[in-house]
């Protein structure tokens, strides 16, 4: 036992690490303070004073944000940021609200929420930065402050995060008017609110019900049957799906999708308005996109509310090549469209691969889930790997972190939502569970 080392002493002995002198610093200084807490001033272990701060060092580093291996067979897996994408670009200023033609101010929609639209069949259409605020957004514009929205009281959901159609509506200064009951409603509701209420209506909710179902004694009413009563009709329908046929994958549309919205779709049944998040079945980074008639659209645009959640440049450079791979039919340039519609041998053949060269780890047959609070109920055949045990938290030690399901006291890692070029790091830290037992 002996004094504690000083903090600069500690803190430079730290140094093969690649976190920034300040870190290196607290660490340090938290170490140090621990163990005079414990021990006294004079009864402190050197050793192990290093010790807790590499400690300290190796929580902090697992704190920042990283890439990591989804290996749970959730494909949009809401705690790993959803549906992967990148973009890699030099830095530069760009074109964000400038027009090149022209040499005048531009704005932020004319070129990722113009191409949106076009892949879409909108007029026109705006990128924020998530659903919530899109909806947000819509509300605010469109309805407000003495004006009030009908919905159906079965759509008025809850999705992750606590986030409730009724706290935006209110939130958005609009009245809610709920029409129908929890399993059934009918166009007769809407009529009624819409008599009872008069101009005070600015619009008609749909809200699709993506992170559940009601089934047995139901009914609803469609996009279609709203058309002609008077009000625009704007129509969440959450998850993102750009078109029901899947033009951009070789194959049509895989059988999990069916019954899912689209917004092709459900604008060409007389919506005025789809709503939609970017990071779902989009495949693209999170956003929220507002989607239709141009008038509403501008209107949209030019509410106060716009500043506060539009997107940066960087957001919308990813969105438009997003949206180029769509027009283009590009499916397989998508990452989530590439993971979803992989083939259950392809798998197989990554899976034994891997067994082959990792003692303890079985090839096996699984099932994938969308996630993301889309289509809920539905399975997606895959193929994976299995160990006996449950070795989650070495897992996630790995470099890099390795995020598996466990099942029946087994670990269980999809392939579905793991990248190809992930297979060599997946092994690496499988065969680092042989090693460490």
């Amino acid at each position: 036992m002996a004094h504690p080392p000083s903090v600069d002493r500690l803190a430079r002995s730290l140094r093969t690490h690649s976190l920034p002198d300040p870190l290196l610093v607290e660490a340090a200084r938290t170490a140090i303070a621990e163990a005079v807490l414990a021990h006294g001033p004079t009864g402190v272990d050197p050793a192990a004073v290093t010790a807790r701060a590499e400690e300290l060092i190796a929580e902090q580093s697992r704190r920042l944000l990283q890439p990591v291996i989804n290996a749970t067979g959730v494909l949009l897996h809401t705690n790993l940021g959803r549906a992967p994408f990148s973009l890699h670009h030099d830095a530069s200023y760009s074109n964000v609200e400038f027009r090149l033609d022209q040499g005048t101010r531009g704005s932020r929609s004319e070129h990722a929420g113009t191409l949106l639209a076009r892949a879409c069949g909108a007029e026109a259409a705006l990128v924020v930065n998530n659903n919530a605020a899109a909806v947000l957004l819509t509300l605010a514009a469109i309805g407000g402050p003495g004006r009030a929205a009908v919905a159906s009281r079965g759509e008025l959901v809850e999705i992750g995060g606590g986030f409730r159609i009724p706290d935006v509506m209110t939130a958005s200064g609009t009245e809610l008017i709920e029409v129908g009951t929890t399993n059934r409603t009918r166009r007769a509701d809407y009529e009624r609110a819409i008599a009872t209420a008069g101009e005070r209506i600015g619009l008609l909710l749909k809200v699709h019900q993506s992170n559940y179902r009601i089934t047995g004694f139901t009914e609803t009413v469609e996009v279609s049957e709203l058309v002609g009563l008077g009000q625009p009709v704007v129509a969440d329908i959450g998850s993102g799906l750009l078109d029901a046929s899947c033009p951009w994958l070789a194959d049509g549309p895989p059988a999990w999708l069916a019954g899912e919205p689209a917004a092709r779709q459900t604008l060409a049944e007389g919506a005025d308005l789809v709503l939609f998040s970017g990071d779902k079945l989009l495949g693209g980074p999170q956003a929220g996109i507002i989607a239709g008639r141009a008038d509403l659209v501008a209107l949209i645009g030019k509410h106060p509310l716009y500043r506060a959640v539009r997107c940066g440049g960087l957001v919308l450079r990813a969105v438009q090549d997003l949206a180029l791979a769509y027009l283009d039919r590009r499916g397989a340039d998508i990452p989530f469209w590439h993971m979803a519609t992989g083939t259950v041998a392809e798998l197989a053949v990554r899976a034994r691969t891997i067994a082959g060269a990792v003692p303890g780890a079985h090839p096996e047959a699984m099932l994938a889930v969308p996630g993301g609070g889309t289509l809920p109920g539905v399975t997606i055949e895959s193929f994976g790997l299995v160990l006996d045990g449950d070795h989650r938290d070495a897992l996630r030690q790995h470099h890099p972190p390795v995020i598996a399901r466990v099942q029946d006291d087994r670990t269980m890692c999809d392939l579905r939502t793991v990248a190809h070029s992930d297979d060599v790091g997946l092994a690496a830290a499988l065969a680092g569970l042989g090693t460490a037992r």
